[in-house]
Formats: C-alpha cells, structure tokens, sequence
C-alpha cells in the first residue's frame, strides 16, 4: 500500500508516520509538508511542498491511501483570509485530486470543534463551531463540503489532543497554575491521546472507513479540576479578567492562537464515541485525563 501523508512534518506525523511505516501492508509513505519530516524510515520519502502546490497534488495520485493533516491550528497574527486559503482553499482541492484520482482510501483529519458546545455529542450532530474559533470554523467548512462531496472519506473528530508531542498551546494550558471562574456546574471536557488518535488513523485506513468518527478518552474533567490536579490550591481568576489577558497576549504577541481557542475551553463539549468503537474497532488505550495530561497524582 502506498499512502500520502500530509503535514508530515506536524505534530501528530511525529506519532502516525513509525506506526505506518512499521505496518508490513504499508510499502511506501509519501511524506508532503513544507519542511521534511524528523522521522527517517526507508520507506518514507519526503516531498517537500506546500498543500496548496501543484507537486503536493500530483502526489496523490497512484497512491492507495491519503491522510490529510495539513492544517494551521494557531494562526498566530495571521489574517483569517490566509489562514482559510490552507484549511480551506487548499485542503478542497487536494481532496478534490484524490477524488478524481480514485483514491480508495482517504482520511481526514478534523477536530470535535466543529460541533460547537455539546455534551455527549454523537456523529449525527449539528456543525455548529463558534463564531470567533476560526479553525473550527474553516474545519466545519470542510466537513459539510467532504459530506457531499467525497463521502466514502473517513473524517476524523478528535477532542483536545495530548501528548508527549501535542501542541505546545494545549500542554501550557493544562499546566496552569489557576482556572478560569466560570458557572457551576462547570463544564466537561475531554482529552484524547496522541498515540490513540494514530491508532484511529491505522484503523481507518485499514477498514478503508467512511463519514465521521468521535474520537475521545471516556473520563471527563473541568479546568478547575486540571488546575488543582497538579496545583491543589490554584486560584480561579474571574471570567473576564482571563479573556481579557488572552486576547491582549495575542494581540501584542500572538501567542494562544486566538480569543476562540479560550472560547472553545470555557464551554462543555463531551463526545459520544460508539460510532468508531463499533466501526473501527477502536478503543483507546489511554483513558484517564489525569494521566493524558501528565497531572496524575
């Protein structure tokens, strides 16, 4: 089997490319971002370009599988425009290619985000993002377009994604010394590891999936309860105090992404994950938050 991966120099890659390239079906891994992959393996080439490249399509085609995790999770400063132009632009004509190329297996990486608040959401839920998260936004955009469009893809729905490799973002913010004071009763979230996210991708792939999958670790927690894991008297800090920091710190610095980020982490959102244990057969291994986060006591 001969897959592409893009954003083979990301985060996630670092995880996904050793396992697939350990796979004995796997015989050659097309390895597509702007900067070559950390992980050498002799049966990874790196094709060194840009999603939105003509050589980053064509790479699609011949192949038997694409994961596409190209993204940009944290814009940063970057206008919104330019940021869609990669997330949105880009990421539908390269699924376009792999359509028209007859593809037979495709799996795209997406973010629970899309959903907006929820709680115990399954598959079926409405898209929803919040307003001013543009990157569950510009990822609900792609969603609704693969929904009509190439619906024989697997789209991947992880919540907050740690590990040893996870954002820098997500683990700085798991690592707080205080919490945001927000409304009892607080609201649940999910976390999800790294190496259990790759798992669903294998899976995926493997089973040549199709539509939506959950993917979360069944424990759930409050940021109070993350904070005071590792910071038993951690303080809360009143609501619009901590919004407020936030968004200076991204406007000065454009550190955190954006005011959306904190959005998205003020609000509930749980998954229901039936869907990918019945279809994929996928069942994470790592399943308390304590211990995803690094906070277990």
């Amino acid at each position: 089997m001969r897959v592409v991966v893009t954003g083979a120099g990301g985060r996630l890659a670092h995880v996904l490319l050793p396992v697939l390239c350990a796979d004995p079906d796997v015989a050659r891994v097309i390895g597509v971002d702007r900067r070559a992959p950390a992980f050498r393996h002799p049966k990874l080439e790196a094709a060194i370009a840009d999603i939105g490249e003509a050589r980053a399509r064509a790479s699609v085609r011949g192949a038997d599988a694409l994961v596409h995790l190209a993204s940009v999770v944290l814009r940063g400063r970057m206008p919104v425009r330019e940021m869609a132009r990669t997330n949105v632009d880009a990421t539908r004509a390269l699924l376009s290619e792999a359509a028209a190329a007859g593809v037979p297996a495709v799996v795209h990486m997406s973010s629970a985000a899309v959903y907006g608040p929820g709680v115990d959401l399954a598959e079926d839920a409405p898209l929803a993002p919040l307003a001013r998260f543009h990157y569950a936004c510009q990822k609900a955009e792609i969603d609704a377009w693969l929904a009509r469009e190439l619906p024989r893809a697997a789209v991947l729905r992880p919540t907050i994604v740690l590990g040893p490799h996870a954002q820098p973002l997500l683990r700085q913010i798991a690592a707080l010394p205080l919490y945001p004071r927000l409304p009892e009763p607080q609201p649940r979230l999910q976390f999800v590891h790294e190496d259990d996210v790759a798992q669903a991708v294998v899976l995926a792939l493997r089973r040549r999936a199709a539509g939506p999958f959950n993917l979360a670790a069944p424990s759930t927690f409050s940021l109070r309860e993350l904070a005071q894991a590792r910071h038993p008297r951690a303080p809360a800090v009143p609501l619009a105090l901590a919004r407020a920091l936030l968004e200076l710190a991204w406007r000065t610095a454009g550190w955190g992404g954006e005011p959306g980020w904190f959005d998205g982490i003020a609000s509930p959102l749980t998954l229901d994950c039936r869907r990918a244990r019945s279809l994929l057969g996928w069942a994470p291994r790592h399943e308390d938050w304590r211990e995803i986060a690094g906070a277990r006591a």
